[in-house]
C-alpha cells in the first residue's frame, strides 16, 4: 500500500469518530494510527490503535509519524470536571501531540477548534481554544488547517449533551427562515469531510476556516 499514513487523536467523539470511518474509506490513506485513552472498538485492515496516558508524552511522543496529524480532542467542563481538567485535555493535550507531530517532521496538521475560538476571550472555553489554535499555529506546520464549526450536529451519545440535543431542531428551524445563519449547526461528518479534503490544499502556511468556509472546504452547499 503507498497511500498515506494519518495519525489521530479524539477519535471516539463526535467528529472524530466520523473523521475516522472517513479515513478508513478514503483509499488516498493506506494506515490510520489513532492515539487515545481507550479503544474505538473498531476493527480494520488499515486501523492502527495506541492506547495511552497523556500524562506521559516521553511514552508516546516518538511513536507520532506519519503525512499527516488530525485533532479532534475535546471535553466539556462537566465531563472533565474542573477547569484545570477540561485545559488539560482541550489544550495541554492536544499541544503535546501537536509538537510531537512537528518534531518528528509530519509536514500537515488539521484541527477542530470552535467558532468561538479566542485567546482574549474571558470566557474560559473560548479563551482556551483561542490559545490553542494560536499556539498550534505558531509550530509551523508546513501546512496548518484549523477549522471553527458552531453547533456540532450528529449522534453524541452522551445523556449529559441533552441540552445541544434539544437545541438543535430548534436551531434547524430558525436557520430555515434564514434568522441565526452565522451560527446554525453543522454535522460532524461534514467537518470532518472539510478536514480530510483540506489538507490535500497545497497552499502554504496556517489556514482558519470560518463556519461557511467549513461547508465549502467539504463540497457543500451554504443553503
Amino acid at each position: 500500500m503507498n497511500g498515506k499514513t494519518a495519525v489521530m487523536i479524539g477519535a471516539t467523539g463526535l467528529v472524530g469518530s466520523q473523521l475516522l470511518e472517513q479515513l478508513l474509506g478514503d483509499d488516498r490513506f493506506s494506515r490510520i494510527v489513532s492515539f487515545g485513552r481507550r479503544q474505538t472498538g473498531k476493527t480494520h485492515a488499515k486501523l492502527e490503535e495506541r492506547v495511552i496516558n497523556f500524562e506521559d508524552p516521553a511514552s508516546w511522543r516518538a511513536e507520532v509519524k506519519g503525512d499527516v496529524a488530525f485533532s479532534c480532542l475535546g471535553t466539556t467542563i462537566k465531563q472533565a470536571g474542573s477547569k484545570e481538567a477540561q485545559r488539560k485535555v482541550d489544550y495541554t493535550y492536544q499541544l503535546q501531540f501537536a509538537e510531537s507531530a512537528k518534531a518528528n517532521g509530519i509536514p500537515v496538521y488539521s484541527l477542530c477548534s470552535a467558532a468561538s475560538a479566542n485567546p482574549k476571550s474571558p470566557a474560559f472555553y473560548s479563551r482556551i481554544k483561542g490559545e490553542l489554535d494560536r499556539d498550534v499555529g505558531a509550530l509551523n506546520f508546513e501546512r496548518t488547517r484549523i477549522f471553527r464549526p458552531s453547533l456540532l450536529l450528529g449522534d453524541r451519545g452522551e445523556r449529559e449533551r441533552l441540552g445541544e440535543k434539544m437545541a438543535a431542531p430548534v436551531l434547524r428551524g430558525l436557520n430555515a427562515i434564514g434568522l441565526f445563519r452565522k451560527s446554525r449547526g453543522i454535522e460532524g461528518s461534514t467537518v470532518a469531510r472539510a478536514m480530510i479534503r483540506a489538507t490535500f490544499d497545497e497552499k502554504p502556511g496556517t489556514t482558519i476556516y470560518t463556519l461557511d468556509e467549513v461547508f465549502s472546504a467539504a463540497g457543500e452547499s451554504l443553503d
